[in-house]
């Protein structure tokens, strides 16, 4: 079992068994994320989806999924974080 030093658990884990995304970023990904912090994105993933009425078949999501990746995962930028006011009523992880 291949483990990473994951960026989103600050802690060793099961790393993802092949590349999550297109690119360098999904490279970066498959290095730095675990399984268990890919499962906490793509939870988050479908808040900013709904949260901001995204299209993943069009390029201007993309482009905006990618900026709140990098904000998620390695804390780049000014994306990432749950949407102002967004409250899922339960306690979950994840970073602040």
């Amino acid at each position: 079992m291949r483990t990473v030093h994951c960026a989103v658990l600050k802690t060793e884990a099961e790393a993802l068994d092949k590349v999550p995304h297109p690119g360098d970023l999904g490279q970066r990904i498959f290095n730095n994320v675990s399984k268990e912090g890919w499962k906490q994105w793509q939870e988050r993933l479908t808040t900013i989806i709904n949260e901001n009425g995204l299209n993943t078949a069009d390029v201007r999501s993309l482009e905006l999924i990618e900026k709140h990746m990098l904000g998620f995962f390695f804390g780049e930028g000014d994306y990432g974080q749950v949407p102002a006011g967004f409250n899922a009523g339960g306690g979950g992880g994840g970073k602040k």
